[in-house]
């Protein structure tokens, strides 16, 4: 129990010193790891992998789509439309890792202010 609150802070500590769009495209990133690491990996890693990416679009849609956000409409948008795009993406049989690796590696720049 002492390592996770070890963990904990130390987390809290890093994360102070992050902006929330840094801390929010590492969320990406991992999204991205777990999905290239599937690729090669047995189906119950791909379906994880999938999980595990809906349920971030699923939150970002959410949050954008929400009325006291404060992005501006055309730019939340265009957020829902990539999230539903990648929505109908991982409901395939056999969804294009690929581009569902590129649509998050893009939004992650994007927090990064890698654009």
């Amino acid at each position: 129990m002492q390592a996770m609150t070890q963990a904990m802070r130390a987390y809290g500590a890093s994360a102070n010193r992050r902006s929330w769009r840094e801390q929010e495209a590492d969320v990406f990133r991992r999204a991205i790891g777990a999905l290239r690491a599937a690729q090669l990996a047995g189906s119950l890693e791909r379906a994880r992998a999938l999980a595990d990416n809906r349920r971030l679009w699923t939150m970002v849609v959410d949050l954008v789509a929400d009325p006291e956000n404060t992005l501006p409409a055309p730019l939340r948008a265009g957020i829902v439309s990539v999230g539903m795009t990648v929505q109908r993406e991982m409901d395939r049989p056999e969804p294009d890792f690929d581009f569902l690796i590129s649509v998050n590696e893009n939004i992650a720049a994007g927090l990064a202010g890698e654009a």
